[in-house]
């Protein structure tokens, strides 16, 4: 895939009462800008991102109006808000999670469009039906004069958003707004762990922009239960990796085979044990407690989790905890069930989630309804998830990997991808022999599936901060 950057159109309108009702005869001129941005681009196709910023007063409803210069030019996918389009003429409308925009805000919008002949951006927008028209918009009252700018921007995702919680069904952060964390996950780091150093962890924060690291730690297959000590240590030193570049560290007691957590009980209880007594004071950590439950019943699964949840509040009251569910954490769906199981009988703990993994070109459109159903019930967390098939290999599957996308990315789910790593299978994200070298940047040391994650992943994260 080749990566190609332009950033168009910034602008700035004055908004009549048709769009907004204006609070008084003084009340301040209305302005926006909007930066299009083509983040990735291949032969009959491309990926981009567009920042609408609100610069005058705040909005409750809106909609994005531009036109392609060419009608070849096609929106396939989009997210963040509702797309359609006529001929050329495209509409990009808010969804319900970002209607509202205050003076300064910005929501980010993406698409994925097909193209024949030439690709050219958009260079004129639209806002409530208003010509967008040129720089941004000085604002004026009777006796002042002032000049509206967008609030600065934290510089890290834990900076931005400082200790989670779970509100409802949605992760929030430290404002009890929802926010959505998007990032990779190791894989297993007794096989993999030369992948994990500076160089890596660089590249993941800043040219994926990443929010989040998984840490995968098996504890059968050659894992955790062969040297304890040396396991934890090794956690532990990439949660502070992690915590160094303001990343979210999800440690993942990655239990498989046997899939009965309870198999793992006690070394469950002394790995979270220490782990949070050694993390608790650290405001970038999330403990999910059994990868993939499977061959176990749902309240077997409850039982494991409502006795590691009390170990792990004993030294850290705050973090949030992710629970497995049943079937590979399908919800139980790969397995016959539903998520009713667990809505009928939730675990009896608070602050906590419930994983849901998902490989694209295996599990679609039943494990979407499955999801979407479950978000308005259960705090969703997807820890998971591949482009190809359940095993980890197969071609990797694009359209599907978007709808999941696209469905994660408007319910504000967040999400891990399988596997920031060199493994020689398609799930990869690097290329084989890459992790032998110390360059993990740029589209020369990726997959498909990886430069496919690291373009929805690199979007902006819009975090709210207040």
């Amino acid at each position: 895939m080749k990566r190609s950057t332009a950033v168009m159109a910034a602008c700035a309108v004055a908004l009549g009462s048709a769009a907004v009702a204006l609070p008084n005869a003084t009340a301040a001129a209305q302005g926006c800008r909007v930066d299009y941005t083509v983040t990735s681009q291949w032969q009959g196709g491309f990926q981009a991102t567009v920042r609408v910023t609100n610069l005058g007063d705040a909005l409750t409803g809106w909609s994005l109006g531009f036109a392609f210069p060419s009608s070849a030019q096609k929106v396939s996918q989009g997210w963040n808000a509702t797309w359609s389009q006529s001929g050329a003429s495209v509409t990009a409308t808010n969804v319900d999670w970002n209607r509202s925009l205050g003076t300064g805000a910005s929501t980010d919008l993406g698409l994925v469009g097909s193209w024949s002949g030439s690709n050219p951006s958009p260079t004129s927008f639209t806002l409530n039906g208003v010509a967008c028209t040129g720089s941004p918009t000085t604002t004026s009252t009777t006796s002042t004069t002032t000049t509206t700018t967008n609030p600065p921007v934290p510089r890290t995702p834990v900076e931005a958003n400082g200790q989670l919680r779970v509100c409802g069904v949605n992760l929030c952060n430290q404002y009890n707004r929802p926010i959505q964390l998007r990032g990779m996950s190791t894989h297993g780091i007794q096989w993999f762990d030369k992948c994990y150093n500076n160089a890596s962890l660089d590249a993941l924060v800043n040219d994926w922009k990443a929010d989040l690291l998984r840490i995968a730690m098996y504890v059968q297959e050659q894992g955790y239960e062969t040297n304890p000590s040396g396991f934890t240590n090794r956690v532990n030193s990439l949660v502070d990796m992690a915590e160094s570049r303001g990343l979210y560290a999800l440690i993942d007691f990655h239990t498989l085979t046997p899939g009965d957590p309870n198999y793992n009980l006690d070394r469950a209880k002394t790995f979270f044990s220490q782990v949070a007594s050694r993390n608790a004071n650290k405001r970038n950590v999330i403990y999910e407690i059994a990868n993939e439950p499977n061959g176990v019943s749902w309240q077997g699964i409850k039982n494991y989790a409502e006795q590691v949840i009390p170990v792990i509040r004993a030294a850290d009251p705050d973090a949030v905890v992710i629970v497995g569910t049943r079937a590979w954490s399908s919800l139980g769906v790969s397995e016959g069930s539903s998520e009713t199981e667990v809505i009928n009988n939730p675990v009896n703990a608070t602050n906590i989630m419930y994983a849901f993994h998902f490989y694209a070109a295996s599990h679609k459109d039943n494990y979407r309804a499955t999801v979407s159903r479950a978000a308005s019930r259960l705090p969703l967390f997807v820890t998971e998830f591949g482009t190809v098939l359940a095993t980890g290999g197969g071609t990797y599957d694009q359209a599907s990997t978007a709808a999941w996308l696209d469905l994660l990315d408007s319910l504000k789910i967040s999400y891990a991808n399988w596997t920031y790593s060199d493994a020689n299978e398609s799930s990869a994200a690097l290329r084989p022999g890459t992790c032998n070298g110390s360059n993990y940047s740029g589209s020369g040391v990726l997959t498909d599936s990886g430069a496919y994650i690291k373009s929805r992943i690199s979007t902006p994260d819009n975090f709210p901060t207040s």
